[in-house]
């Protein structure tokens, strides 16, 4: 599972570890639509390691 952040003004999608708290403009993702994510053209996706693609 992973929590997906959309910053508009920087047209970034960053997607990392669940974050325990509520944030506007971000949502909790299962591991099968977190790791199926695309963003809109010309935007940039930033994925941070989360437990499931950590490699130990």
């Amino acid at each position: 599972m992973a929590t997906l952040t959309y910053d508009y003004a920087d047209a970034m999608a960053v997607l990392g570890p669940l974050v325990g708290r509520h944030e506007p403009h971000s949502y909790d993702l299962c591991a099968r639509h977190a790791e199926r994510l695309s963003a809109p053209q010309g935007w940039q996706v930033v994925r941070h390691p989360t437990s499931r693609n950590t490699v130990a």
